[in-house]
């Protein structure tokens, strides 16, 4: 046997033994959060080719002003404390100034990355195991700048957890919303990434997301979303593993939401109906973020589950006033859940 074979065989000799002793290692953080991708993008929407120049630039203007870099410094606090086995992101957004000659970057804002060194300069050792890219697009601005905007949603997970990981797989919904920008018909994409995870010799399933806002102005988005959540079931919800789905559903969960009620009525589980304390609001501070008081009125990010969980433990972080950066940003407009669960 080679030496390479050994050390692998004690290694898992010792997690075995720490698993059977120890019932801590067997219990998972998870975390959700969508950070926000810094700017109101319905602004340039029903624009034409005149107007969209000027749009573009009172969005990436708006984008600036919600700085994400200062942004990160309190969301990595968070993640400090509460130290999540694993992240779901969503609008974990690229940003760039491209020079419309050659379409070189001039600037290039990346959410992960800047996240991620932050994380670092706590000591916190992070990795994007799977990003799924959704709406992508590149529009001019009245500056001789075009500007690219890429959303994405993104698993992170904590280097030396002792997990392991496997079967990644990523895609965008084929349910999607048409929306006319400047002249044109622009995809508005959502979609999900999952990952196969085991933990003491049990594996389950997790899946990050983020689906379709609802609209009453536009009727088709709440068909748009119900049908993103059918695909959520018919794919990687399709398996025998114990499941958990985390991200902004953009449903209510007070029972007028179609789309929450569709995943409870299909055997999930709320973690926050479980262990949660209070409203467990998530949703939306303003815009710009600078909002004095806090604006959150809604449950729409979760942590549900299906199978042999047990739930410990679920917080939402990020709503208290001392959660805001020196510049009085919240950390985004969604509050961040938290949830510590185990396999039985």
């Amino acid at each position: 046997m080679g030496r390479l074979a050994i050390k692998a065989k004690r290694f898992k000799k010792k997690m075995n033994i720490v698993c059977k002793k120890k019932k801590s290692r067997s219990k998972l953080t998870i975390m959700t959060w969508n950070i926000y991708f810094g700017a109101e993008l319905s602004i340039a929407v029903g624009s034409t080719p005149e107007e969209l120049p000027q749009r573009v630039t009172e969005i990436f203007r708006q984008f600036q002003a919600t700085n994400f870099p200062v942004r990160a410094k309190a969301i990595a606090d968070q993640i400090a404390r509460k130290k999540p086995d694993i992240i779901g992101l969503q609008e974990a957004a690229i940003w760039q100034l491209l020079v419309p000659q050659n379409s070189k970057a001039a600037v290039t804002y990346d959410f992960v990355s800047i996240l991620l060194k932050e994380l670092e300069k706590r000591g916190l050792h992070y990795q994007a195991l799977a990003i799924v890219d959704t709406t992508d697009l590149t529009l001019p601005s009245s500056s001789g700048f075009n500007v690219r905007f890429l959303d994405r949603d993104v698993i992170l997970v904590r280097k030396n957890s002792g997990l392991k990981f496997s079967n990644i797989q990523t895609k965008n919904f084929e349910a999607f919303l048409p929306v006319p920008v400047g002249g044109n018909v622009e995809r508005l994409l959502f979609g999900w990434a999952s990952v196969d995870v085991k933990i003491c010799g049990k594996k389950f399933r997790l899946v990050n997301t983020h689906l379709q806002p609802v609209t009453p102005l536009i009727p088709e988005t709440l068909q748009i979303q119900l049908a993103q959540a059918n695909e959520l079931l018919q794919g990687p919800g399709a398996t025998e593993l114990p499941l958990v789905f985390i991200g902004d559903f953009n449903s209510n969960t007070d029972g007028n939401g179609p789309t929450y009620n569709l995943l409870v009525n299909s055997g999930f589980k709320d973690t926050w109906t479980i262990a949660g304390k209070g409203a467990g609001l998530t949703c939306c501070q303003d815009a710009d973020v600078l909002n004095l008081i806090s604006q959150l009125f809604v449950r729409i990010d979760l942590i549900l589950f299906r199978g042999d969980f047990k739930v410990k433990k679920v917080e939402v972080i990020g709503e208290d006033q001392k959660d805001r950066t020196p510049t009085a940003l919240w950390p985004s407009d969604h509050a961040g859940v938290v949830g510590t669960l185990t396999l039985k």
